[in-house]
C-alpha cells in the first residue's frame, strides 16, 4: 500500500511540472488578447468579447519579407508572439522567421519558456547548444535546406551561417511570448550595469577587457 501511495504521489507530481512548465491552458476556443490591454494577457475574463473577434486576429503577414542583417551580428528575427498575432493568446505556440548574412550570427541565447524547432529553408547553419551545469556539454550540426533542429527549453543556443548566401530558417517555439535571454547583452549591457567587479572574477579577466566589453553593449 506504501509504495501505491508513493507511486501515485510521483505521478501526481509529476503531472503538476507538466502543467505548470506549460503555458496557461485556454478555458474556451480562444482568448484573442484584448486590444484595450497591455503586454500579454493570460486572464479569461480580459479576452476580447468573442463577437467582436474577426479572421484578422489570426492573421499575420510579413514573414516573406528578408530581414535586415546590417547589423554587427549579421542578422535578423522576425518574431510572430502573441504581442504580433493576438489569436496566439493563451495556445502556447509561437512562430520566428530567422535571417543571418554569410558568416553572421544570431548570438548565444536562451528562451526561459520554450523548446525552438528549427527548419532551414535556404542556406547552410551550423547550430549549436550547451547543457547545463556541470556537464556543460556542446551538441553542434552542420544543417542544410530542410534539416530540423531543436533546442530543448532554457538552455543556451546559437546560430551561425558559414556559407557565402543568406540563411533563412523558421523557428516554431512552444509558448506564445518564449522570451529571449541574449548572453552578451545580458552579462555586458545589463542597465544598471552589473559590477565591473563581479564580472573580473567570474570571467577571470583583466578589468579593462571588462569595461571595454560593457562600452560595446
Amino acid at each position: 500500500m506504501a509504495n501505491l501511495s508513493l507511486f501515485l504521489l510521483s505521478a501526481l507530481a509529476f503531472s503538476l511540472s507538466v502543467v505548470f512548465a506549460a503555458d496557461p491552458s485556454t478555458l474556451q476556443d480562444f482568448c484573442v488578447t484584448n486590444p484595450i490591454g497591455q503586454g500579454i494577457i493570460h486572464s479569461n475574463s480580459v479576452c476580447k468579447d468573442a463577437k467582436l473577434v474577426e479572421a484578422n486576429d489570426f492573421f499575420f503577414s510579413g514573414l516573406h519579407i528578408t530581414g535586415n542583417t546590417t547589423n554587427p551580428a549579421g542578422s535578423k528575427v522576425t518574431p510572430v508572439f502573441a504581442s504580433q498575432l493576438p489569436g496566439l493568446n493563451t495556445l502556447g505556440i509561437s512562430l520566428a522567421r530567422i535571417d543571418i548574412a554569410p558568416w553572421g550570427v544570431n548570438p548565444p541565447h536562451l528562451h526561459p519558456r520554450a523548446t525552438e524547432i528549427l527548419t532551414v529553408l535556404e542556406g547552410t547553419l551550423e547550430v549549436g547548444f550547451v547543457t547545463s551545469n556541470p556537464e556543460n556539454r556542446h551538441f553542434t550540426k552542420v544543417l542544410q535546406k530542410g534539416d530540423v533542429f531543436v533546442f530543448p527549453i532554457g538552455l543556451i543556443h546559437y546560430q551561425r551561417n558559414i556559407g557565402y548566401g543568406n540563411v533563412v530558417a523558421i523557428s516554431a517555439l512552444s509558448s506564445q511570448n518564449p522570451g529571449a535571454i541574449t548572453i552578451g547583452n545580458a552579462v555586458f549591457g545589463a542597465t544598471p550595469e552589473i559590477s565591473s567587479e563581479v564580472l573580473v572574477k567570474a570571467f577571470q579577466l583583466d578589468k579593462t577587457v571588462i569595461n571595454y566589453l560593457q562600452s560595446k553593449f
